[in-house]
């Protein structure tokens, strides 16, 4: 299948969790459409662009390995994504790595998240909590924040400050959210 005719398909992918979820299996049973998806997902004006991030979360959430031969360009492009409809998958995504590699048993994101993929999420991290962001993409911004900052020293004391200034002019979501990772900081020290 080429990128194009991919493309094509994203057409009928929508908010349902049985087209993501099909769409998703599709890219689990060809590994080669998943570069494909990534190009889709950053032509980050193009209103096809969330739908591939869609799927491609679904693909992460059943299988994280999905993502580990594509960390490169996936971490050198998540800071362009801008659409509100795709920060969200992308941000989950994030999660999902976080939470596999700070995972105690031993997993091969462990073997493959570089130094330098970390810094990218951070960093992408960092601009979902100081931006105009809708709440879900901060909520998976801190928990990934959190679960990296075991590992960077300087992360949490940055958290801290940021979950601390916003928390006042933040919906209920986030302040439920940010208290949870707040104590969680407050435990580990």
């Amino acid at each position: 299948m080429t990128t194009e005719q991919l493309y094509n398909k994203l057409n009928y992918v929508n908010h349902s969790r049985e087209k993501r979820l099909h769409y998703a299996n599709l890219v689990l049973s060809n590994p080669n459409l998943t570069p494909k998806l990534l190009e889709i997902l950053f032509r980050v004006d193009d209103s096809i662009s969330p739908r591939a991030a869609w799927v491609l979360e679904f693909a992460c959430s059943q299988n994280i390995k999905t993502i580990l031969p594509h960390l490169d360009v996936f971490t050198t492009n998540i800071h362009k994504v801008h659409l509100d409809s795709a920060v969200r998958p992308v941000a989950k995504i994030c999660e999902l790595l976080a939470k596999q590699y700070t995972n105690k048993n031993n997993t091969i994101v462990k073997k493959v998240l570089t130094a330098w993929h970390k810094e990218r999420i951070i960093e992408t991290c960092f601009d979902y909590m100081i931006n105009d962001e809708k709440v879900a993409a901060k909520a998976y911004g801190m928990s990934t924040l959190f679960m990296l900052g075991k590992e960077y020293n300087w992360v949490h004391p940055e958290l801290e400050l940021i979950l601390k200034r916003d928390f006042q002019n933040q919906s209920a979501a986030f302040k439920a959210r940010a208290r949870h990772i707040l104590k969680k900081m407050k435990k580990g020290k």
